[in-house]
């Protein structure tokens, strides 16, 4: 037994922890330049588009962010998804002193959309902007984003622009699953090749940072085409990506921060809504991916315990202390890109707890076929097995 986890288990996982820290690494030197590019003179009209439904906790903040923009030419448009807290009511006040702010008030949900996919598109129509930024109403921005994620756009020549916020969380539940998402694709999408294969799995995007040009947008038949997506983010870059289009990841956490849920059980909802809607609702691959992952960051603490109840020289302490320490690292470059708390390096094992229990859940979830979000039911997809 000591033998078998000496040579056939610390060596393998030691092989798949360098090619992750490879990708990580090669990651954040391919982002770094998308922000080197300088300002051009003829900066076209950008619309900023926000789908909003019951957010009289953030829209103000997010709002008055956006209008505060160092940007030469932009408009504000954002639209109320049939609010029932006073949304409405705050954008029609701040609406009076700022003419760049245009609210809409969403029509009635057509069969086979999701709520969010239909904001998204009644805005993109009223929109006058020849590029279009989604972003989402927990989200605030520093006066500098606007002109900072066009200048990258145009001058990396991509047709979507996309992001990782700086997060905000202040309850346990939201600190080990909302950086979840952002490091898992700075540690498995090699964007260097995902540049350049064009395969819809190595897609990546965040919808509270999706900077599109508006020929693209439509092109791709914009949010008409992911009507029923539960991650239409994702699934619009897949067919960015799937177009053969250009897009490009770039850093974001300062200037963007996000407030995306406000308790641990809202964050654990809202992953368990979407993790498995990531992966098309195909049951093999999901369990594959969730399964390898507790193995790879869960099997060398039981190593590392099996070693402290039989100490053997056999065991390879220079190699399990080899596998532990990058273990560590392949949490802590990641967290220190996206600005993450530090000491939530040293909590990755209950990270991973939390992770395959919401995993859990969103398996449950899919498999029931319907869940209840922002006050409407959803019917979802028939899971596949592959």
């Amino acid at each position: 037994m000591t033998e078998y986890l000496t040579h056939g288990s610390i060596l393998g996982f030691i092989f798949f922890q360098s090619v992750i820290l490879l990708v990580i690494i090669s990651n954040i030197i391919i982002r770094r330049p998308t922000r080197k590019h300088a300002p051009r003179r003829d900066m076209p009209l950008v619309s900023y588009l926000v789908p909003v439904r019951n957010e009289a906790r953030n829209i103000a903040s997010c709002v008055q962010s956006l209008l505060a923009q160092d940007y030469p030419s932009f408009e504000v448009l954002v639209l109320d998804d049939q609010s029932d807290d006073g949304t409405r009511k705050i954008l029609e006040q701040i609406a009076g002193s700022h003419p760049k702010l245009r609210v809409i008030q969403g029509t009635q949900l057509p069969e086979g959309w999701l709520g969010k996919n239909w904001a998204c598109a009644q805005l993109a129509t009223q929109a006058r902007g020849e590029l279009l930024f989604f972003t989402d109403a927990d989200t605030v921005h520093q006066p500098q984003t606007l002109n900072t994620a066009v200048t990258a756009l145009l001058g990396e020549n991509a047709d979507l622009l996309t992001g990782f916020p700086r997060q905000e969380m202040h309850s346990w539940l939201e600190r080990y699953l909302v950086p979840f998402f952002s490091w898992a694709v700075l540690c498995f999408i090699p964007l260097g090749l995902a540049y350049r294969l064009r395969l819809p799995f190595l897609s990546a995007a965040v919808g509270q940072v999706m900077l599109f040009r508006r020929q693209a947008y439509l092109a791709i038949g914009g949010h008409e085409s992911v009507r029923s997506s539960m991650v239409d983010d994702l699934s619009l870059s897949r067919r960015i990506n799937s177009e053969g289009m250009r897009w490009r990841v770039v850093t974001m956490a300062d200037l963007i921060s996000c407030r995306m849920y406000h308790s641990g059980r809202e964050a654990m909802a809202g992953f368990a809504k979407n993790l498995f809607a990531a992966f098309d609702y195909r049951l093999l691959p999901y369990l594959f991916v969730y399964l390898w992952l507790a193995f790879l960051f869960w099997n060398p603490l039981l190593v590392l315990a099996w070693f402290t109840l039989d100490p053997s020289p056999s065991l390879g302490t220079t190699y399990l202390a080899v596998c532990l320490g990058l273990s560590i690292l392949l949490w802590l470059i990641p967290y220190l890109e996206l600005k993450v708390p530090i000491g939530l390096v040293f909590v990755y094992p209950l990270t991973m707890l939390v992770v395959e229990v919401a995993a859990c859940k969103s398996l449950r979830l899919g498999m029931r076929g319907h869940l209840t979000w922002k006050g409407r039911t959803i019917e979802l997809p028939k899971w596949k097995w592959i």
